[in-house]
């Protein structure tokens, strides 16, 4: 387990230096000038300049982006050009909303999708399983605007159940949440069905089956935990996905979130908080992909015990080398 943590910690450094070079790449082909911004229109070009200057902005590319990621090393993610404030301090705040919306949509996902698509590879070619990839095709191809409008017409307007924008009670969180999950719940029914469809065709199905397991046991112990593999990645990805891709959603809610705060920035061309928003989705992103290797190895006792092979290879071959070392010096003490 340990070389698999270290493996992937070592992987995750070139990937971030990549995904950091390629956001401040297309960033800097706005064409855009901080000075300029900060400063506003009536600001005089040698004001402009001279802001530019103490910004860095005159420096080459390379230059520019070896500062920012020995600043973000240190926790330095710039500072906003209409604010001044840190960037992390804008981002901060509003994480915990986005957070939560896609915490309970995930959620809310799962309890519709697993379940149903496991009930579904079950019960193959019935009227339940029908039913349900049908929903499933239905659900995948409505768009979360128009989903999102319905429910404000019907839910707001006409029976004015739940408010229309917010976060600050839960009915705040009910509309937003149906349209995050929903989508992303046909998703995990497809790939659910799909994988314990092979899963319980395999021998040791049968053979506990055989035995005289009870179909329960069998269903939701032994099938659904090796089934479950795929559908873990596919969980962790939406996930991700729906943090950074809550940004319809939070615009049509008018939910104070860091899906908003992306809009905001673009549309006053504040780069800093783009690319701290966007290197901050980053880093959540294969962190979380990191704890979904290492639940792999706890799921899987396949893996883990091939991994604590490797280890213990080379446990074994660091000993040998040492006691070989060893075994020479002592031959060169005893001939002196």
């Amino acid at each position: 387990m340990t070389k698999l943590i270290r493996d992937r910690l070592l992987l995750l450094i070139p990937m971030v230096l990549g995904i950091i070079f390629i956001v401040f790449f297309l960033t800097s082909l706005l064409p855009s000038s901080p000075g300029r911004l900060m400063l506003g229109a009536n600001a005089s070009q040698v004001e402009v300049d001279k802001l530019n200057e103490e910004l860095g902005y005159n420096k080459p590319f390379f230059a520019r982006y070896l500062d920012y990621v020995w600043n973000m090393v240190q926790g330095d993610f710039g500072s906003t050009y209409y604010t001044r404030k840190p960037v992390f301090s804008e981002i901060w705040p509003r994480f915990p909303i986005t957070f939560t919306l896609a915490s309970l949509s995930m959620l809310v996902a799962c309890l519709i999708g697993i379940p149903i698509g496991v009930y579904s590879a079950v019960k193959q070619y019935s009227l339940l399983d029908y039913m349900s990839t049908t929903l499933a095709m239905f659900l995948a191809v409505i768009p979360s605007f128009w989903f999102a409008l319905i429910l404000l017409l019907f839910f707001t307007l006409q029976l004015g159940w739940l408010p229309s924008s917010g976060a600050t009670t839960p009915a705040h969180y009910v509309m937003p949440v149906l349209v995050t999950a929903l989508g992303t719940a046909a998703s995990l029914l497809r790939m659910t069905r799909t994988t314990m469809l092979e899963t319980i065709r395999t021998d040791y199905v049968r053979t506990a089956r055989a035995k005289g397991v009870p179909e329960t046991t069998v269903i939701w112990k032994h099938a659904l935990k090796n089934a479950l593999l795929p559908v873990l990645t596919i969980v962790a990805m939406n996930f991700a996905f729906s943090l950074g891709g809550t940004v319809i959603t939070e615009s049509i809610f008018s939910m104070p979130g860091l899906g908003m705060l992306v809009i905001t920035s673009m549309r006053n061309k504040d780069i800093p908080l783009v690319m701290g928003i966007v290197v901050f989705f980053s880093l959540f992103f294969l962190v979380l992909m990191l704890i979904i290797d290492v639940l792999y190895a706890y799921i899987d006792p396949r893996i883990k015990a091939r991994y604590e092979a490797d280890e213990v290879g080379n446990l074994k071959a660091m000993s040998g080398t040492w006691l070989s070392r060893m075994k020479r010096g002592l031959r060169k003490v005893w001939a002196r």
